[in-house]
């Protein structure tokens, strides 16, 4: 038997062992909480994303110095955010009386089980309405691994004219629906599709169904809409009949290419279905090139990646990028009611939380209401458009061979890394310390501030120098203190509440980008010259991935956009509200810092190449500038160190958001001469016949 001292000296050892951190489960669950992405993590903690990542799957554990610093943020957080029990990650929050409202999905009823082919019914069978089985047969050789049992066959099919849908991972199912009705109902009961909330605060993903042509016709739908202008199906149409007979409702945007059919809310199980009518022009070539001529099967296949890696499609692209804004950020959880020890739906931190908020007079478009009769000037936060004066050509410049467009990778993602942006309504200062902490537009003269004329000025979207006072976000006018210049605003809208709001909007993209330029041959790992051959052929590698790559930049795109949504429809009328001014989501002056922080870091870029190289640009836009070179290949004039890495604060190669890749390539007679022409030479540098298009995230 073990003597007392013993005993001491083994607790005595216990009490000096490394300190014990919580289930990698509840160490997610904390960071959540507290609304911080495994990025800003990373960063705090001096490591990297992928360890922390190992840290919350239980692949790996943290060791000192790490692991004493990261079990005190643990505690602290523990103590901020203490586990709630599951009633209350329940409690569902509040949503326009025009959606549907419930947190759960319908989908979590029982699913069949997948069958191999020959255990599936006979067509004939299957697909006479009035002999349609009690359940669905699944069909697939190898069923992709299932992430949400509650979803067993994935968050989407594509339907054919012959009752089959095609899901994610070769799932084949068979649909009895003769009817749009009929195909909401077996896609709620029978069907088992849907998908996991992507925040535990958020909502599970309605299934969505994709219908080809002949699927649309077949369920009595047209090929084409005759409202061409505002596409929806015109009143009276049978199918809006036969849902309304089957009590199935239609949001306001009525039944267009995206439709979402459902009924309120029972028992807490959201009844929603989202349809995607491809004949109507659901899938824009621009964002998903090649689609349309896709068979079912692949078009499934495109479609279950994007879902994947981003999420069920809601819409257009510029819908989905919102969309995930809010999905990874939900504006409440639930919370814990102090008068009657109930759970009560509150604001969740780091969120825009439930309200829309009006912006300050400058940083309105010029049709909001709150910009009538204002004439204190606008903001003018826009991608460059610009092209070097001619005469400022040099001898030496004109005689290099080449013109070499350089395209930035998703440079409004990379912008919105680590961006802290305003949460809350704008509060007017007069006479204003500038603090580039603060988000917010400020009444500032920049036009004393001198650059070199062979740059863009890095304060207008023209590159023309400003010639007065001027409404400037805060990255501009902090570039312009940067550059050593001193700042004097007259007055200033200031939002005082912060945070990095659109952080897990980033990082969910940024994976998406790089995992799917991995599958096209494009890999981080690949150095400069493999990766510029990488990138020549990549498109073709694999057309479906292709697109999901075309998607994925359309997202971020087309959701900074949606931030200053413009009025849209035939019955709008001026200095009136339009229906986006009442999202929660509608905050040009967070669009406004994305793009200022994009335009600010392409010119400190440019500037540093001049330092380095004594080369200047030709021409710019948003993205894309165009530089002279002696060679085909951005090789031949980015600088290098004598070691062979990239100079810091330069343009490099790279696949990943911020670094670049070619453009195009044309001779530098050719640019010389579209800018005499007063034309841009970074729009048609791709030579290929397709233009390149202002990123304005319109």
């Amino acid at each position: 038997m073990a003597s007392q001292e013993e005993l001491f000296a083994s607790v005595d050892a216990l009490l000096h062992e490394e300190p014990q951190l919580p289930l990698p489960t509840e160490r997610a669950r904390l960071r959540e909480e507290a609304g911080i992405t495994q990025a800003r993590l990373a960063q705090v903690l001096k490591t990297t994303p992928q360890t922390v990542k190992n840290w919350e799957n239980g692949r790996s554990e943290p060791r000192p110095p790490r692991l004493e610093a990261y079990q005190r943020l643990l505690e602290g957080w523990a103590a901020k955010y203490p586990k709630t029990t599951p009633a209350a990650s329940a409690a569902p929050a509040p949503s326009p009386a025009s959606e549907p409202v419930a947190d759960i999905s319908p989908a979590q009823a029982p699913a069949p089980a997948p069958k191999t082919p020959a255990a599936s019914p006979e067509p004939s069978a299957t697909r006479d309405p009035a002999r349609r089985p009690a359940r669905t047969a699944a069909r697939t050789a190898a069923p992709a691994a299932v992430a949400d049992p509650r979803f067993p066959h994935g968050p989407l099919v594509v339907l054919d004219g012959d009752g089959t849908a095609h899901g994610v991972g070769g799932i084949v199912l068979d649909c009895p629906a003769a009817t749009v009705p009929e195909l909401v109902e077996w896609t709620l009961r029978e069907a088992g599709l849907g998908a996991g909330r992507l925040h535990r605060h958020g909502k599970d993903a309605d299934p969505l169904v994709v219908l080809t042509r002949e699927a649309a016709v077949r369920l009595g739908l047209p090929e084409r809409l005759a409202d061409r202008r505002g596409l929806r199906l015109e009143e009276g149409h049978p199918v809006l009949k036969q849902l309304a007979r089957a009590k199935w409702k239609l949001t306001r945007r009525g039944f267009g290419p995206w439709a979402r059919v459902y009924r309120p809310a029972e028992r807490g199980e959201r009844q929603c279905v989202q349809l995607a009518v491809v004949p109507w022009d659901a899938f824009d070539a621009r964002a998903w090139p090649g689609v349309e001529g896709m068979g079912p099967a692949e078009l499934a296949r495109v479609l279950g990646v994007y879902a994947q890696r981003v999420l069920t499609p809601r819409g257009s692209t510029a819908v989905s990028g919102l969309e995930l804004m809010t999905a990874l950020r939900p504006p409440t959880r639930a919370v814990r009611d102090a008068a009657t020890g109930g759970w009560v739906s509150g604001y969740n931190p780091g969120s825009l939380g439930t309200a829309a908020v009006d912006p300050a007079p400058p940083e309105a478009p010029a049709e909001h209401p709150v910009a009538r009769d204002w004439e204190g000037g606008f903001l003018d936060e826009e991608a460059y458009q610009w092209v070097r004066d001619v005469d400022l050509l040099t001898g030496e410049e004109a005689s290099l061979p080449w013109a070499v467009g350089l395209d930035v990778n998703t440079a409004f993602l990379a912008a919105a890394s680590r961006l802290t942006v305003g949460l809350s309504a704008p509060e007017h200062v007069v006479r204003p310390v500038f603090d580039p902490k603060i988000p917010g537009c400020w009444l500032v003269d920049l036009s004393h501030v001198d650059v070199d004329p062979r740059l863009p000025s890095p304060f207008t979207p023209s590159g023309v120098r400003p010639s007065g006072p001027a409404w400037y976000e805060t990255r501009t006018v902090a570039y312009a203190q940067e550059l050593g210049w001193n700042v004097t605003p007259s007055q200033a809208y200031l939002r005082r509440a912060t945070g990095a709001y659109l952080d897990p909007w980033h990082d969910r993209l940024r994976t998406a980008y790089v995992d799917t330029m991995a599958d096209l041959g494009v890999t981080a790992g690949l150095d400069d010259t493999a990766l510029l051959a990488a990138m020549e052929h990549h498109k073709d590698t694999d057309p479906a991935m292709a697109a999901v790559l075309a998607a994925v930049k359309a997202t971020v795109k087309g959701g900074v956009g949606k931030l200053r949504e413009r009025p849209q429809g035939r019955h709008y009328r001026d200095g009136e509200r339009w229906p986006a001014l009442e999202r929660p989501t509608w905050r040009p002056d967070i669009r406004a810092a994305v793009i200022a922080k994009a335009r600010v870091t392409m010119h400190r870029k440019m500037a540093n190449m001049a330092a380095a190289t004594g080369l200047f640009p030709l021409a710019v836009l948003s993205d894309c500038v165009v530089y002279p070179s002696p060679g085909r290949s951005p090789l031949d004039f980015l600088p290098y160190s004598t070691s062979g890495k990239p100079l810091p604060g330069v343009f490099r190669i790279g696949v990943t958001p911020g670094l670049c890749k070619v453009e195009g390539v044309q001779s530098m007679a050719w640019a010389v001469d579209l800018m005499e022409e007063g034309a841009n030479p970074a729009r048609h540098i791709k030579g290929d016949g397709h233009d390149a298009a202002l990123d304005e995230g319109e």
